[in-house]
């Protein structure tokens, strides 16, 4: 058996192992991890169910979930790189440029800014405050103050992404959801797309938002994307595992990546964000990865200098919100990516 193989089946089986104990407990329904090399094998592990209102399901690389905000880096952040190698924007052009009715202050920030997390837009986003405004949204952003200095300080929102997809629209003339799924047939993510899904035991329900409500299932749990009809720029496309491992195939072979993790707005020691992604240090063996969450339980992590990548996907906010739930699996995905083994 080939090193890359002996590393994928390892790295399932030890996620595997430590997922569990969280579904025995009750805390989430099940979940899916793929560990894999670029060009080389593939492995696939699962545990627990899909989710109650789907029987025994079991899931699998084909059950689909709610990613949350990896749409920021599946859907909105390989659409803006096509577009900057197009010559369609340039990262460091106000939006205001693209789209001159955009007021400021959001309309003197550039691309850079809001896919990297410095754009002072405001981090509460709060949507339902403007019901039956008929102003077009990306306006009603721009015209919100700023809560710190443009390009200064990393603050994770979503607005920013917002405003990139409503951006990516306009330069388009087409809807995001097109502009992804044509992008994700390319790259034969055949499996994904936004919502709504219609329910069955292939997609993974969330969360009951109201004590004896039915659960969201096919449907985007994000709120402020349900606003915007399931369709945004930082929430609202659903995956497979399989897909996902596609898309990282892709992904670490691109130049997009390699200048996107050059980027660094300092997080924390050890962590900084690049063009959408969170970059962390790992040493010198495995060398810097990039790795980025979604709300709902979703992870994708990608080491370029190794060819690596491990997705996991759970519905964890199905048993409600808890944001500390999946930091120790998530610890020992990073972890396990840059295991030399």
């Amino acid at each position: 058996m080939s090193s890359a193989r002996n590393w994928a089946v390892g790295a399932a089986a030890t996620l595997q192992n430590a997922m569990a104990p969280l579904v025995s407990a009750g805390r989430v329904p099940g979940g899916v991890i793929t560990a894999g090399t670029v060009g080389g094998p593939r492995v696939t592990a699962a545990c627990g169910t899909v989710g109650a209102e789907c029987g025994p399901a079991a899931p699998d690389e084909h059950t689909r979930y709610d990613l949350a905000s990896l749409t920021k880096v599946v859907a909105t952040w390989p659409l803006i790189g096509r577009a900057a190698r197009e010559g369609l924007l340039d990262l460091d052009t106000p939006l205001r440029v693209i789209r001159s009715e955009l007021p400021p202050p959001g309309g003197d920030l550039t691309v850079r800014q809001l896919i990297t997390h410095t754009s002072g837009l405001l981090d509460r986003t709060q949507f339902d405050r403007y019901l039956g405004d008929p102003t077009p949204l990306a306006r009603l952003i721009c015209a919100e103050p700023l809560i710190s200095e443009p390009g200064g300080q990393h603050r994770y929102i979503d607005r920013g992404f917002i405003l990139l997809g409503l951006l990516l629209a306009t330069l388009r003339r087409r809807r995001l959801d097109l502009l992804a799924d044509e992008l994700w047939r390319e790259l034969g993510m055949t499996e994904t797309s936004y919502g709504p899904l219609a329910r069955s035991p292939q997609v993974a329900p969330t969360e009951a938002r109201l004590v004896g409500a039915a659960r969201i299932w096919g449907t985007v749990h994000d709120p402020s994307a349900a606003l915007m009809g399931g369709i945004a720029g930082h929430a609202g496309a659903f995956s497979t595992a399989a897909d996902l491992a596609a898309f990282a195939e892709h992904a670490l072979v691109s130049p997009w990546l390699t200048e996107s993790m050059r980027a660094a707005v300092p997080i924390e020691p050890g962590r900084r964000r690049g063009l959408a992604w969170i970059v962390a240090d790992t040493g010198p063996d495995a060398g810097p990865v990039a790795y980025h969450h979604g709300f709902t339980g979703t992870s994708i992590h990608l080491a370029p200098r190794t060819g690596r990548y491990l997705v996991l996907l759970t519905n964890a906010v199905y048993h409600g919100r808890d944001s500390a739930l999946l930091v120790p699996l998530r610890a020992l995905v990073l972890s396990t990516l840059t295991d030399p083994a």
